[in-house]
Protein backbone atom coordinates (compact mmCIF):
# COMPACT_ATOMS: atom_id res chain seq x y z
CA UNK A 1 0.00 0.00 0.00
CA UNK A 2 1.29 3.52 -1.17
CA UNK A 3 -1.57 5.35 1.14
CA UNK A 4 -1.64 6.26 4.63
CA UNK A 5 -3.32 3.75 6.92
CA UNK A 6 -4.40 6.03 9.07
CA UNK A 7 -5.96 8.37 7.23
CA UNK A 8 -9.64 9.43 8.37
CA UNK A 9 -10.85 9.65 4.62
CA UNK A 10 -14.09 8.06 4.08
CA UNK A 11 -13.74 4.97 1.64
CA UNK A 12 -15.39 5.46 -1.63
CA UNK A 13 -16.07 2.65 -4.54
CA UNK A 14 -13.14 4.78 -6.31
CA UNK A 15 -11.07 3.28 -3.52
CA UNK A 16 -11.70 -0.56 -4.28
CA UNK A 17 -8.93 -0.80 -6.41
CA UNK A 18 -6.51 -0.02 -3.72
CA UNK A 19 -7.75 -3.19 -2.94
CA UNK A 20 -6.30 -5.58 -5.18
CA UNK A 21 -6.50 -9.60 -5.20
CA UNK A 22 -8.70 -12.42 -3.16
CA UNK A 23 -7.85 -13.05 -0.01
CA UNK A 24 -10.17 -12.34 2.78
CA UNK A 25 -8.86 -8.86 3.50
CA UNK A 26 -8.87 -7.73 0.06
CA UNK A 27 -12.54 -9.10 -0.46
CA UNK A 28 -13.55 -7.01 2.95
CA UNK A 29 -11.80 -3.94 1.66
CA UNK A 30 -13.47 -3.68 -1.69
CA UNK A 31 -16.99 -4.41 0.28
CA UNK A 32 -16.27 -1.70 2.95
CA UNK A 33 -15.57 0.82 -0.19
CA UNK A 34 -18.79 -0.31 -1.81
CA UNK A 35 -20.27 0.39 1.67
CA UNK A 36 -19.27 3.73 0.80
CA UNK A 37 -19.48 5.03 4.66
CA UNK A 38 -16.13 4.39 6.86
CA UNK A 39 -12.96 5.99 7.15
CA UNK A 40 -9.63 3.73 5.79
CA UNK A 41 -8.14 3.62 9.31
CA UNK A 42 -11.65 2.30 11.04
CA UNK A 43 -10.98 -0.96 8.49
CA UNK A 44 -7.28 -1.34 9.76
CA UNK A 45 -7.83 -1.11 13.00
CA UNK A 46 -10.74 -3.98 12.66
CA UNK A 47 -9.27 -6.42 10.89
CA UNK A 48 -5.93 -6.07 12.56
CA UNK A 49 -7.44 -6.39 16.17
CA UNK A 50 -10.04 -9.02 14.93
CA UNK A 51 -7.20 -11.31 13.03
CA UNK A 52 -4.95 -11.49 16.13
CA UNK A 53 -8.11 -12.40 18.55
CA UNK A 54 -9.17 -14.99 16.82
CA UNK A 55 -5.80 -16.58 16.18
CA UNK A 56 -6.16 -17.47 20.10
CA UNK A 57 -10.11 -16.75 20.43
CA UNK A 58 -12.94 -19.61 18.50
CA UNK A 59 -16.41 -19.44 19.38
CA UNK A 60 -18.71 -18.20 21.65
CA UNK A 61 -21.11 -15.20 21.07
CA UNK A 62 -19.40 -11.67 20.00
CA UNK A 63 -20.02 -8.65 22.42
CA UNK A 64 -18.82 -5.68 20.71
CA UNK A 65 -19.06 -2.89 22.93
CA UNK A 66 -19.18 0.67 22.14
CA UNK A 67 -19.59 -1.15 18.58
CA UNK A 68 -20.30 2.24 16.54
CA UNK A 69 -20.18 0.94 12.65
CA UNK A 70 -20.09 -2.49 14.18
CA UNK A 71 -17.34 -3.64 11.84
CA UNK A 72 -14.99 -5.06 14.26
CA UNK A 73 -18.13 -7.71 15.28
CA UNK A 74 -18.60 -8.81 11.20
CA UNK A 75 -14.91 -9.01 10.83
CA UNK A 76 -14.45 -11.40 13.87
CA UNK A 77 -17.61 -13.16 12.69
CA UNK A 78 -16.74 -13.77 8.92
CA UNK A 79 -12.86 -15.53 11.18
CA UNK A 80 -15.00 -17.74 12.65
CA UNK A 81 -18.21 -19.44 11.37
CA UNK A 82 -17.78 -21.03 14.68
CA UNK A 83 -19.46 -17.81 16.35
CA UNK A 84 -23.02 -17.73 16.50
CA UNK A 85 -24.18 -14.49 16.44
CA UNK A 86 -22.53 -11.37 17.40
CA UNK A 87 -24.38 -8.34 18.97
CA UNK A 88 -23.35 -4.89 18.60
CA UNK A 89 -23.64 -2.42 21.47
CA UNK A 90 -23.58 1.46 21.35
CA UNK A 91 -26.23 4.40 22.95
CA UNK A 92 -27.11 5.32 19.20
CA UNK A 93 -26.88 3.32 15.48
CA UNK A 94 -24.89 4.88 13.55
CA UNK A 95 -26.49 4.84 10.11
CA UNK A 96 -22.89 3.10 8.83
CA UNK A 97 -23.93 -0.15 10.29
CA UNK A 98 -27.24 -0.49 8.08
CA UNK A 99 -25.15 0.38 5.16
CA UNK A 100 -22.36 -1.83 6.50
CA UNK A 101 -25.05 -5.03 7.53
CA UNK A 102 -26.44 -4.68 3.69
CA UNK A 103 -23.36 -4.61 1.30
CA UNK A 104 -21.67 -7.25 3.85
CA UNK A 105 -24.59 -9.75 4.12
CA UNK A 106 -24.78 -9.43 0.09
CA UNK A 107 -21.34 -10.16 -0.22
CA UNK A 108 -21.36 -12.58 2.69
CA UNK A 109 -24.77 -14.56 2.86
CA UNK A 110 -23.33 -16.75 5.80
CA UNK A 111 -23.92 -13.28 8.05
CA UNK A 112 -27.21 -12.36 7.45
CA UNK A 113 -29.17 -12.30 10.50
CA UNK A 114 -26.13 -13.06 12.75
CA UNK A 115 -25.12 -9.56 13.59
CA UNK A 116 -27.30 -7.71 15.29
CA UNK A 117 -27.21 -3.79 17.40
CA UNK A 118 -28.65 -2.94 20.64
CA UNK A 119 -29.13 0.88 21.19
CA UNK A 120 -27.96 0.80 24.62
CA UNK A 121 -25.81 1.38 27.48
CA UNK A 122 -22.92 -0.74 28.47
CA UNK A 123 -24.69 -1.14 31.75
CA UNK A 124 -27.88 -2.88 30.07
CA UNK A 125 -25.94 -5.98 28.57
CA UNK A 126 -24.85 -8.94 30.32
CA UNK A 127 -21.70 -10.69 29.37
CA UNK A 128 -22.38 -14.69 28.90
CA UNK A 129 -19.00 -17.19 30.23
CA UNK A 130 -18.70 -18.27 26.29
CA UNK A 131 -18.83 -14.46 24.97
CA UNK A 132 -16.24 -12.86 23.38
CA UNK A 133 -15.97 -9.50 24.78
CA UNK A 134 -14.33 -6.63 22.45
CA UNK A 135 -13.65 -3.51 22.04
CA UNK A 136 -12.27 -0.95 19.54
CA UNK A 137 -10.98 2.50 20.81
CA UNK A 138 -13.50 2.87 23.84
CA UNK A 139 -12.25 6.16 24.81
CA UNK A 140 -11.11 6.43 28.11
CA UNK A 141 -12.63 5.21 30.96
CA UNK A 142 -15.27 3.35 29.01
CA UNK A 143 -12.12 0.55 27.92
CA UNK A 144 -12.30 -0.36 31.99
CA UNK A 145 -16.16 -1.01 31.87
CA UNK A 146 -15.78 -3.02 28.80
CA UNK A 147 -12.81 -4.94 30.92
CA UNK A 148 -14.98 -5.18 34.46
CA UNK A 149 -18.19 -6.30 32.29
CA UNK A 150 -16.05 -9.32 30.40
CA UNK A 151 -14.54 -10.58 34.73
CA UNK A 152 -17.53 -10.28 36.01
CA UNK A 153 -19.32 -12.92 33.42
CA UNK A 154 -15.28 -14.70 33.26
CA UNK A 155 -15.49 -14.32 29.46
CA UNK A 156 -12.73 -13.90 27.33
CA UNK A 157 -11.96 -10.18 26.23
CA UNK A 158 -10.00 -8.10 23.43
CA UNK A 159 -9.45 -4.20 23.95
CA UNK A 160 -7.44 -1.65 22.13
CA UNK A 161 -7.47 1.27 24.27
CA UNK A 162 -7.10 5.10 23.41
CA UNK A 163 -8.03 8.92 24.97
CA UNK A 164 -5.62 8.11 28.30
CA UNK A 165 -7.29 10.72 30.55
CA UNK A 166 -4.81 10.78 33.15
CA UNK A 167 -6.51 13.03 35.60
CA UNK A 168 -8.92 10.14 35.56
CA UNK A 169 -7.26 6.62 35.02
CA UNK A 170 -5.54 4.62 36.78
CA UNK A 171 -1.56 4.44 36.29
CA UNK A 172 -1.33 1.91 39.13
CA UNK A 173 2.00 3.95 40.34
CA UNK A 174 3.74 3.06 37.44
CA UNK A 175 3.77 7.02 35.78
CA UNK A 176 7.64 7.10 37.83
CA UNK A 177 9.12 4.75 34.91
CA UNK A 178 6.49 4.68 32.29
CA UNK A 179 4.87 7.42 30.08
CA UNK A 180 1.15 8.01 31.14
CA UNK A 181 -0.80 6.62 28.94
CA UNK A 182 1.65 3.28 28.65
CA UNK A 183 1.74 3.29 32.46
CA UNK A 184 -2.22 3.31 32.32
CA UNK A 185 -1.92 0.29 30.31
CA UNK A 186 0.38 -1.32 32.10
CA UNK A 187 -1.99 -1.18 35.27
CA UNK A 188 -4.67 -2.76 33.27
CA UNK A 189 -3.38 -5.74 32.15
CA UNK A 190 -1.66 -6.18 35.61
CA UNK A 191 -5.10 -5.85 37.06
CA UNK A 192 -6.66 -8.45 34.76
CA UNK A 193 -4.23 -11.11 35.60
CA UNK A 194 -4.84 -10.49 39.29
CA UNK A 195 -8.01 -10.87 38.27
CA UNK A 196 -7.64 -14.91 37.68
CA UNK A 197 -7.12 -14.01 33.79
CA UNK A 198 -4.31 -15.37 31.23
CA UNK A 199 -2.88 -11.81 29.62
CA UNK A 200 -1.76 -11.24 26.30
CA UNK A 201 -0.52 -8.05 25.54
CA UNK A 202 0.14 -7.39 21.71
CA UNK A 203 0.41 -3.96 19.18
CA UNK A 204 -1.48 -3.73 15.83
CA UNK A 205 1.05 -1.35 13.37
CA UNK A 206 1.65 2.03 14.48
CA UNK A 207 0.94 3.26 11.08
CA UNK A 208 -2.43 2.45 11.43
CA UNK A 209 -2.74 4.37 15.00
CA UNK A 210 -0.24 5.24 17.84
CA UNK A 211 -2.90 4.15 20.24
CA UNK A 212 -2.16 0.57 19.33
CA UNK A 213 -2.03 -1.47 22.04
CA UNK A 214 -3.84 -4.10 21.86
CA UNK A 215 -4.43 -6.41 25.71
CA UNK A 216 -6.23 -9.73 25.39
CA UNK A 217 -7.58 -12.14 27.91
CA UNK A 218 -8.76 -15.34 29.04
CA UNK A 219 -10.34 -16.92 32.64
CA UNK A 220 -7.37 -19.45 33.55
Amino acid sequence: MTFSHSSRARLTPRSAQLFPGETLFARLARAVCEADCLPRKELFESWEVARRARRIFRGGRVLDLAAGHGLLAFTLSLLDDTSPEALCVDRRQPESFARLARTLEAHWPRLEGRIHFLESDLGAVEARPTDLVASVHACGALTDRVLEKAVAARARVAVLPCCHDLAQLDQGGLEGWLDGPVAVDAARALRLGAQGYRVRTQRIPQEITPQNRLLLGEPL
